[in-house]
C-alpha cells in the first residue's frame, strides 16, 4: 500500500484506493458503487463488496454528506441521559427516525445555556440533516447559530409562539395552574412546592404558587433543591418544608415524580400519613408512579406520542412532503391516584 494509507501513529488505514486495487477497479468506480450502486454492473459491485468485507473498509460518511448535502444524521440535545422522562421520549423519537434511515447523534446538555450553546456549535459542525433541542430558551449565540443553519429545527417539551422553527410540547404554566386547582379542589387549604433546578420546573412552580395563593388566600411555601431531581433531594426538601417552613398539613406539588417519591419516603419515615396528613403530587408519570405506596398522583405527559409526533414533524420538513405546524401542543393529563 502507498504511504498515505497509513495514519501518523503507523497503523494501517484502509482507503478507497486500496479497496479498488483489491477489486481490480479504480477508486472512482468504488466511489460510484457506494453512492450509486445501480450505475455499476452486478459483477463489479460483487467484487467491490467482497473487497470491502475483506479489508473492513468504512466509507467516509462526512465526505459523502458534503457531496450529497445529506448526512442521514439527526442531532438531539437533551438535558439528562439518565432521567427516564427524557429517555422514554428519545427512544420513541429514535425508533421512528430509524424506520426512515436516520440515526441519532445524541448529547447531554445539563440545564445550563452555556453547555447547550457549545453543543449546538459542535453538532452543527457535523452537518446534521436536522436538530432537536429540549426547551425554548437558548442563549442568543445558540439561537443565532440555529437560525443560520438552514436545517429543520424542533424544540420539544415546551411551546412558544415564536419557535426557532417548530416546537412540540405542552404548556408548563397551564400545567402548574391545573395542578393548583386540582389540589385545592381536593380540600387542601395549604400548599408547598418542591422544585429542581430546571427553568421549566420553575415556571410550573411559579404558576402553581400564584394560582393556589389566589384560590386559598394563603402563602405557598417553597423548597428548591438547587440541583437535579433525586429521591434524596425530595426527602431533604420535605424535611426543609416541615422544619423551616412549618408545614404540618396540606399539599405538596413536586416538579418531578422522583422528588415526589423522595417526599413520600420522608413522610413515611416521620410517621406522617399520606394523603391524610400531607398530600403529595408529582410530575411526569414515570413508570414507578403507579406502583409506589401510596400510588402517586401526578401530571402525565404522553412521552411516546411526543417522540413520534416530533419525529414525524422533522421528517415532513426534511422531505418537503408538507409544512408541519410551527406549534404542536400535545397537552397533559392529571392522573389521580392515592397520594393526593
Amino acid at each position: 500500500m502507498e504511504n498515505n494509507e497509513f495514519k501518523k501513529d503507523g497503523k494501517r488505514q484502509v482507503t478507497m484506493a486500496a479497496v479498488g486495487r483489491l477489486a481490480g477497479v479504480s477508486q472512482v468506480t468504488v466511489s460510484r458503487a457506494l453512492s450509486h450502486p445501480d450505475k455499476v454492473s452486478a459483477q463489479t459491485l460483487l467484487r467491490i463488496n467482497d473487497a470491502i468485507k475483506v479489508t473492513g473498509f468504512v466509507p467516509n460518511a462526512l465526505a459523502g454528506a458534503l457531496a450529497s448535502k445529506k448526512s442521514n444524521l439527526i442531532s438531539a440535545l437533551i438535558p439528562s441521559l439518565t432521567n427516564i422522562v427524557y429517555a422514554t421520549f428519545i427512544t420513541a423519537f429514535s425508533e421512528k427516525l430509524r424506520e426512515h434511515g436516520y440515526q441519532i447523534l445524541l448529547s447531554e446538555t445539563g440545564f445550563e445555556p452555556e453547555a447547550e450553546e457549545a453543543l449546538v456549535a459542535t453538532h452543527l459542525s457535523r452537518r446534521p440533516d436536522a436538530i432537536l433541542l429540549t426547551g425554548i430558551h437558548h442563549s442568543a449565540r445558540a439561537r443565532q447559530m440555529l437560525l443560520g443553519a438552514g436545517i429543520p429545527i424542533v424544540e420539544v417539551w415546551d411551546i412558544t409562539d415564536s419557535p426557532v422553527d417548530m416546537c412540540v410540547g405542552f404548556d408548563h404554566v397551564e400545567a402548574g395552574r391545573r395542578a393548583a386547582e386540582f389540589l385545592f379542589e381536593q380540600g387542601n387549604t395549604r400548599a408547598a412546592t418542591i422544585t429542581a433546578k430546571d427553568e421549566r420546573a420553575v415556571r410550573r412552580q411559579s404558576a402553581f404558587a400564584n394560582r393556589f395563593e389566589y384560590l386559598s388566600k394563603g402563602h405557598v411555601a417553597e423548597s428548591n433543591t438547587g440541583g437535579p431531581a433525586s429521591i434524596r433531594a425530595g426527602r431533604d426538601a420535605l424535611s426543609d418544608l416541615i422544619e423551616n417552613h412549618g408545614l404540618t398539613s396540606g399539599a405538596v406539588f413536586c416538579s418531578s415524580d422522583l422528588l415526589a417519591q423522595g417526599a413520600l419516603i420522608e413522610a413515611q419515615a416521620r410517621g406522617i400519613p399520606v394523603p391524610q396528613g400531607i398530600s403529595i403530587m408529582g410530575f411526569g408519570d414515570q413508570d414507578f408512579a403507579r406502583d409506589v405506596e401510596p400510588s402517586l398522583t401526578t401530571v402525565a405527559i404522553d412521552r411516546t406520542r411526543l417522540g413520534h409526533v416530533t419525529a414525524e414533524a422533522l421528517l415532513a420538513r426534511i422531505n418537503g412532503t408538507q409544512r408541519p405546524k410551527s406549534v404542536t401542543d400535545i397537552g397533559f393529563e392529571i392522573v389521580r391516584r392515592t397520594s393526593a
